[in-house]
């Protein structure tokens, strides 16, 4: 396949993103949950606070927040309950069969970057992680304030998980405010 059929091709299965649904939200009631693509959109930009916070590469934590769930093309959202049932594959793996025909440069930066995000060997993948996990607090606490009512098993999940400091004050001070507190000025 040609350099831009494959990334073109790529591009449409990204595309999915959009249209896959955080399947965990089900359980709790919500009718129709956020995309993945919703998800990662504000987990990137999460990324890049809690990055600048913690003195890391806001750049760079932003774009390995970006690749995190792309896989999920293939795999759907998971939820947590599946994990008795199935074992989960490598996000490595799915993502070296997804660039496999991307030509060289591009397949490797994707690649690097999730591997990178994986591993959780650098500051910037921290962040990153930490920002997944706040996303889905935040998530958690919005769907609370319109009346969803089983939403504390997320929260309390997101909170253990988190490992940076900039994360943790974030996730404290969100759990005390109204989704709507940046109206007030």
């Amino acid at each position: 396949m040609r350099d831009a059929e494959a990334l073109a091709a790529f591009g449409y299965e990204l595309g999915l993103l959009k249209r896959v649904r955080r399947s965990g939200w089900w359980h709790a009631g919500v009718r129709d949950p956020e995309s993945v693509a919703e998800h990662t959109m504000r987990t990137a930009q999460l990324a890049a606070l809690i990055a600048a916070e913690e003195g890391a590469d806001p750049t760079r934590a932003s774009f390995l927040a970006l690749w995190h769930d792309s896989q999920e093309t293939r795999t759907g959202d998971l939820p947590h309950t599946a994990t008795a049932y199935l074992t989960k594959p490598d996000p490595r793996d799915i993502t070296a069969d997804q660039t496999d025909r991307l030509p060289e440069r591009s397949r490797a930066v994707v690649r690097e970057a999730v591997d990178e995000y994986e591993s959780r060997d650098s500051l910037e993948a921290v962040c990153a992680n930490d920002a997944d996990k706040l996303e889905m607090l935040l998530q958690a606490v919005e769907y609370g304030d319109i009346g969803v009512r089983r939403v504390d098993g997320w929260i309390d999940s997101a909170r253990k998980s988190l490992k940076t400091e900039t994360a943790r004050r974030i996730a404290g001070a969100a759990v005390n405010l109204s989704p709507l507190s940046w109206r007030e000025g």
